[in-house]
C-alpha cells in the first residue's frame, strides 16, 4: 500500500544574512557552503519529502529575500503558507527585531499559519559566548507569547536543523485532514521537485 501524500507550504523569513538558505541548504543537501555569499533576490524554492508515520509530507519551502526592499515581494510568498520559519541571527539583536516584524505580519495576514521562531548560528557563540546578543529565555518568552515553538540552530554543525524541519512536517501532519476539508488542496506555490528552482535567486 502506498503512503499518503500531504503537502505543506513553508515560507523562510528574516533579515538579510540571517542564514535563511544556509539552513534550507544544510537541510536539503546535508551541506554548508562557505561564502562569501549572495543576497536572495525575490525567492528560492525547494520541495523536499518527509516520511510521517504511514504518510508523506512534502514540504514546499519558500526562501524569501530578507532585504527591507524586498518586503512586498516577500508576502507574494508567504500568502497561504501553512508554516513559517521566522530566522533571527543570535549575534545580531537587529535582526530579532526583524523577526519581530514579521511575526506582526503574519498574525495579520496569515491567521491559519504555525509559526517557528528560529535562532540561527549557533556555532558563533558556543565558540565565543560574548557573542551572543538575544538572551535565550527572551526568545522563548516571546515564542510562548506568540505560541510558536523555539529553536536554536546552527547550519554549519547542523545542530537541531533536522529537528525544525520535521517538527514542522510532524505538525502539519497532525492537521493536515482538517485542512484537506476545508479547501480542494494545498498550493505549494510550484512544482514538486528536490531541487532548488530560483525566482530571481543568486545563489
Amino acid at each position: 500500500m502506498s503512503a499518503i501524500r500531504v503537502d505543506a507550504k513553508v515560507v523562510m523569513l528574516g533579515k538579510e544574512s540571517v542564514g535563511k538558505t544556509s539552513l534550507v541548504e544544510r537541510y536539503v543537501h546535508h551541506r554548508f557552503l562557505v561564502g562569501p555569499y549572495q543576497n536572495t533576490i525575490g525567492a528560492a524554492f525547494v520541495a523536499k519529502p518527509i516520511q510521517v508515520g504511514e504518510k508523506v509530507v512534502t514540504l514546499g519551502i519558500w526562501d524569501t529575500a530578507g532585504s527591507e526592499r524586498y518586503e512586498a515581494m516577500s508576502r507574494i510568498y508567504y500568502r497561504g503558507a501553512r508554516a513559517a520559519i521566522v530566522c533571527y541571527d543570535l549575534t545580531d539583536s537587529s535582526s530579532f527585531q526583524r523577526a519581530r516584524f514579521w511575526v506582526k505580519e503574519l498574525q495579520n495576514c496569515e491567521e491559519h499559519c504555525k509559526i517557528y521562531l528560529c535562532g540561527t548560528k549557533s556555532d558563533l557563540i558556543e565558540g565565543d559566548r560574548s557573542l551572543r546578543q538575544i538572551d535565550y529565555h527572551d526568545a522563548q518568552d516571546f515564542a510562548d507569547e506568540i505560541g510558536a515553538l523555539h529553536f536554536e540552530t546552527s547550519s554549519k554543525t547542523g545542530n537541531n536543523v533536522d529537528e525544525l524541519f520535521h517538527k514542522v512536517a510532524e505538525d502539519y501532519n497532525n492537521t493536515a485532514f482538517q485542512y484537506m476539508t476545508e479547501e480542494t488542496g494545498v498550493d505549494l506555490g510550484q512544482k514538486k521537485d528536490s531541487c532548488f528552482y530560483s525566482c530571481c535567486h543568486n545563489n
